[in-house]
């Protein structure tokens, strides 16, 4: 096995550990939040992370808001109505909404969000027209009066609201008045934290805007050593980290002064196979387009030991894209069978050569996002060596080099990624390859047995028609599909005990109602 590092740009790490000692500890009116990656850009169109996503969320309001128990919540909108052919969807704005800028928020502003985040000069690939607007069919979006704005779709969807709920409102003149350039790191928002100061590789400071919101100010610094994370919360300099580290957490836990809240997470952790024509072209891309070789890979990789070794954590392996309960309750995870695995690899036409391999393959990852991924993507790599493969390991940045290659979807021909999921919809959670263009779907996958049903989802008439032709599809995507299961991801995050704040399962950090404890 080949491995590759392209690790520029971190650094960091050194430096934050020679001056942990100097750093103060967080004023009352104060959060301070330890993250393990920085975020690329704030033009909310343009964002494609959580943690990026998490920052920006603070500055940005959204029309509704799905609550950690999968609840929809008014945030800038008061109501809205859907039309009898749910092709169009009216918001209500509360009045008196104000933009940073100091200008009214008005129903000009939504639709603007809108319009500017699908205008093809601008080519945003973010969440927003990448998963978003490909997933509920976006058509437009039109102010119809002051504090009314239609936003309308080509066909009906049944979670498009839920979908509407993740677009950032920003704030039309000001964005008609900046370059592109100048929107990715100054944002005008609408929601209850504004920007103050942006450190790249350093830290996000940020100032309240809303009187209700918990603290006066937000810093988010950027740490992405796990050990260092921890030893910052010990020492008592941040009040949050999140992806602690297993072998971190006794220690934390022992000190007296915080303490690991673990959450069983939504995020699907996969290898992702990109069968894009480009990458067939490239060293085992080809072996990759055959869905038995795929198959095959399944068994390759011993899931649970990952989970209970490296993660300190008992999982179940996934089964496929949905998180459960909603994912196929008759599909079974793939069992680790390497033996099935190699017999599967020699009837498919790649057997051991005389150097004992079967093909070449090149394994692309951005460590230092996710938990103790490092290890992970290592040991999942053996697995494959195990079976045959001659794994070339491409270990690079995340944000500057491995992030821009996941949005273009240019990673491969075997890639490690997680994706945010939902418990309140399957179809969320699908709605990640909810066209064989959709930005989301970085496998360029193309089966017509998934994505034909779309149509034929967007048009059933009752719950239990559409949870059939859902089963179908996730059986579908088990036995061919252009993910290599692996588990959803658990949640440590390390809270100061000096907080009221309570991690959800969906990865959101949202910091509004976070106050001081008794």
């Amino acid at each position: 096995m080949f491995i590759r590092n392209t690790l520029t740009g971190l650094g960091i790490a050194g430096v934050l550990l020679s001056s942990t000692a100097a750093m103060a500890a967080p004023a009352d009116d104060t959060i301070i939040v330890g993250l393990s990656a920085d975020i690329t850009t704030m033009d909310p169109a343009a964002i494609s992370s959580r943690d990026n996503s998490n920052v920006a969320r603070h500055v940005f309001g959204t029309l509704f808001t799905i609550d950690g128990e999968g609840k929809e919540q008014p945030d800038l909108a008061e109501s809205y109505d859907v039309s009898e052919d749910g092709l169009t969807y009216t918001y209500t704005l509360k009045e008196g909404l104000t933009c940073h800028d100091g200008e009214a928020l008005t129903a000009e502003d939504v639709a603007y969000s809108f319009n500017r985040a699908k205008d093809p000069e601008n080519g945003f690939t973010g969440n927003t027209p990448g998963f978003v607007f490909s997933s509920i069919a976006f058509e437009s979006a039109e102010a119809t009066g002051e504090l009314t704005v239609d936003i309308n779709l080509v066909a009906p969807n049944p979670i498009a609201f839920g979908l509407i709920d993740e677009v950032f409102i920003h704030c039309k003149d000001s964005y008609e008045a900046m370059t592109l350039d100048e929107a990715s790191s100054n944002p005008i928002g609408s929601g209850p934290y504004k920007m103050a100061e942006w450190i790249r590789g350093s830290e996000i400071n940020m100032d309240r805007v809303d009187p209700e919101a918990g603290f006066e100010h937000i810093k988010w610094r950027i740490i992405p050593e796990a050990s260092t994370r921890s030893a910052e919360l010990i020492a008592g300099n941040v009040d949050i980290i999140t992806n602690v580290a297993p072998d971190q957490m006794e220690a934390i836990n022992s000190r007296g002064n915080a303490e690991v809240d673990p959450v069983q997470g939504t995020r699907r952790m996969y290898v992702g196979f990109n069968l894009s024509d480009a990458m067939a072209e490239q060293p085992g891309g080809d072996a990759i387009q055959d869905p038995m070789v795929r198959r095959a890979l399944q068994y390759a990789v011993d899931v649970p030991t990952i989970c209970k070794q490296l993660l300190n954590f008992e999982c179940e392996r996934m089964t496929g894209i949905v998180n459960p309960p909603n994912a196929n309750q008759d599909l079974e995870p793939y069992p680790y069978d390497p033996a099935k695995a190699e017999e599967m690899l020699d009837e498919a036409g790649w057997p051991r050569g005389d150097d004992g391999t079967r093909f070449p393959i090149r394994f692309q990852a951005g460590p230092g996002r996710y938990l103790n991924d490092a290890s992970v993507i290592q040991a999942i790599a053996q697995y494959l060596g195990d079976v045959g493969l001659d794994v070339e390991l491409d270990i690079m940045e995340w944000s500057s080099v491995y992030i821009p290659l996941i949005r273009e979807r240019n990673a491969g021909p075997l890639y490690f990624i997680g994706s945010g999921g939902a418990l309140w919809s399957p179809l969320y959670d699908m709605a990640d390859l909810s066209a064989v263009d959709a930005g989301t779907n970085y496998t360029h996958w193309d089966d017509p047995r998934w994505f034909d049903r779309w149509d034929d989802l967007n048009g059933a008439e009752t719950e239990e028609e559409r949870r059939v032709i859902i089963d179908e599809m996730l059986e579908v995507f088990y036995e061919d599909g252009p993910w290599l299961h692996l588990y959803f991801q658990p949640d440590f995050y390390g809270v100061s005990k000096r907080l009221d704040w309570t991690p959800r399962p969906d990865e959101k950090v949202y910091l509004w109602n976070a106050g001081l404890a008794d």
